[in-house]
């Protein structure tokens, strides 16, 4: 009788989770996209649905933690000649590698100090999936305890991540209902087949049970961040705060794996919703926010009527929004700009991918170049800063259609955001590849320049990399006439200072001699993979170039 009591109080006794952020190791970071906001929902969670059952602290192991330069490993030693030189220009690519974040060890030791009864890791993007599994590995080598992931790449390779050495348990899919379901048979020894979205090991067989449905997305508490030191997660010195408002997309794009882990359906929270959540951050400190939305203005009219709501809350116009994740043009018309505008929003990240019909229909994204063409115009008179991103490489295309888009950004007074495809595991477009090895799910990266096919090779996707950071460069150079020839905005740029100065005295040379150098300590060195004639190739379509400005670079071809 005294140990069934003593069952029972443990039983009751509260359990401490401990949620954790991994580190990353890569070439670059984006330190500003870095709020572990998918956690903080798992936490709010608990506390709503199992109150006073769970203590929850969330961990941030990767931002803040600083980096350090690792070698580079051997899957990417073929990038040595791509990134040759520590180059200091402004239209560098990428040198070092680095472990961003707390140190395995470290981590693990941390996570020891917490005495937590359970951990949970994020596992977001496929080529950090290592990161996660070393964390995991360093737990177990001082905890004895039960370890369960999730996140998008566990939503892509769920059977892959559960059959890992130190993974007790992973959650498909959205992870508040199966997480509340999950520790409730945890924490009582109860029945793990019917939690929803669970993947556990029983007698030694790897089990995937049925993904069904989370809980209603208004029903979702604000996520919680406490733990979490506000200053950590900032927009040029202001607090910044990551917001969902829908869940979900409604367009099916080969390339992308968000329905893996949202399904088909798209959810939208409601106005007064998502309201009530940017006044409770407001009074907490927050200026800036940032919609993480798959498709934040898919449904224009209830981003209207937000806007407008917004505009009434913070009359001061103190705070700033942004949608870094990317807005689909096609959504987009000259009212909701201009409340967009009105609300905050001061840059626009516009999802172009290719100018190509073909490959847009292939891609089964919606597209209509002159609908681009007039929401450009129309941001541009309202002074938005744009940034439109192409995809270079994907799977099908030919180089002259990478060509073509970036000359038209080239010619609008847009940033021109080139990002080299990688092949998401699991995305519809991977069912054209055969089954990815590991380290090809490693290579899943921008950086690893990974997808090479009979239309191109590593070389000429780095190039055009390359060659729309040289035409960023000219874009952001300024002068007060409304244009000017190229000659004589190199030479004035010459008479200045600082990096805009190395890359004028860079650009001189190339074309002078058609050799492209890095600008490092030790002076000028030969980007042995640049290759002059490709970007000539985008050079000699191009009559001018339009500066974020609004002004002409008039180019001359015979220079």
């Amino acid at each position: 009788m005294g140990q069934a009591f003593l069952q029972r109080q443990n039983i009751l006794k509260k359990k401490k989770l401990l949620l954790l952020q991994p580190p990353i190791q890569d070439f670059y970071q984006t330190p500003i996209r870095l709020q572990p906001v998918g956690l903080g929902y798992l936490k709010a969670a608990i506390h709503k649905y199992m109150p006073d059952e769970m203590e929850v602290v969330v961990k941030d192991y990767h931002q803040g933690g600083g980096r350090k330069t690792i070698p580079l490993p051997k899957e990417l030693s073929y990038l040595k000649d791509f990134y040759a030189w520590p180059d200091q220009s402004p239209f560098s690519s990428f040198y070092h590698y680095y472990h961003y974040g707390v140190p395995f060890d470290l981590l693990a030791e941390d996570v020891v100090k917490e005495k937590p009864d359970i951990v949970g890791i994020s596992s977001l993007f496929s080529p950090y999936y290592r990161e996660v599994l070393r964390s995991a590995e360093e737990i177990k080598k001082r905890l004895k305890i039960p370890i369960i992931v999730g996140g998008s790449h566990v939503s892509a390779m769920p059977l892959f991540m559960l059959q890992q050495p130190g993974i007790d348990f992973i959650i498909q899919a959205e992870g508040e209902r199966p997480m509340v379901e999950f520790l409730r048979e945890w924490k009582n020894g109860g029945n793990y087949a019917k939690v929803p979205n669970l993947g556990y090991e029983e007698n030694g067989r790897h089990i995937l049970n049925k993904v069904e449905d989370n809980f209603p997305i208004e029903e979702l508490p604000f996520p919680d961040l406490s733990d979490l030191a506000r200053d950590r997660y900032h927009l040029k010195n202001r607090p910044l705060h990551f917001l969902v408002s829908s869940r979900g997309c409604p367009h099916q794009c080969s390339f992308c794996s968000v329905h893996l882990t949202f399904g088909t359906g798209y959810r939208k929270r409601s106005t007064s919703n998502v309201l009530q959540e940017i006044k409770k951050r407001y009074e907490e400190g927050v200026r800036v926010f940032d919609f993480e939305d798959d498709d934040f203005t898919c449904n224009g009219e209830e981003i209207k009527e937000l806007c407008k709501k917004l505009m009434e809350a913070f009359p001061k116009d103190d705070i700033e929004l942004t949608a870094m994740n990317g807005i689909s043009y096609f959504s987009l018309d000259s009212e909701l700009l201009t409340l967009m505008k009105k609300a905050g929003f001061r840059h626009l990240n516009l999802s172009l991918v290719s100018v190509d019909g073909d490959l847009q229909q292939r891609t089964k994204r919606p597209h209509s170049i002159d609908k681009y063409l007039e929401v450009v115009r129309e941001a541009c008179e309202l002074r938005f800063q744009v940034v439109s991103y192409q995809i270079l490489g994907l799977p099908h295309e030919q180089i002259d259609s990478m060509i073509q888009t970036l000359a038209l950004n080239s010619t609008l007074p847009v940033l021109l955001g080139a990002s080299i495809f990688y092949l998401t595991p699991n995305s519809p477009i991977a069912r054209d590849f055969p089954e990815p090895s590991e380290g090809e799910v490693f290579r899943a990266r921008l950086t690893a320049i990974s997808v090479e096919t009979e239309h191109f090779n590593r070389e000429d996707l780095y190039t055009l990399f390359v060659t729309a950071r040289i035409i960023n460069f000219l874009k952001g150079l300024k002068f007060e006439e409304d244009e000017l020839p190229f000659r004589e905005v190199l030479d004035r740029t010459l008479r200045g200072k600082g990096r805009m100065v190395v890359g004028a005295e860079l650009l001189e040379n190339f074309f002078a001699e058609q050799t492209l150098y890095a600008s490092t300590k030790s002076g000028f060195k030969v980007l042995p993979r640049f290759k002059a004639e490709l970007f000539f190739r985008v050079w000699t379509q191009l009559d001018f170039i339009k500066t974020q400005e609004n002004k002409n670079i008039v180019l001359d071809k015979s220079w």
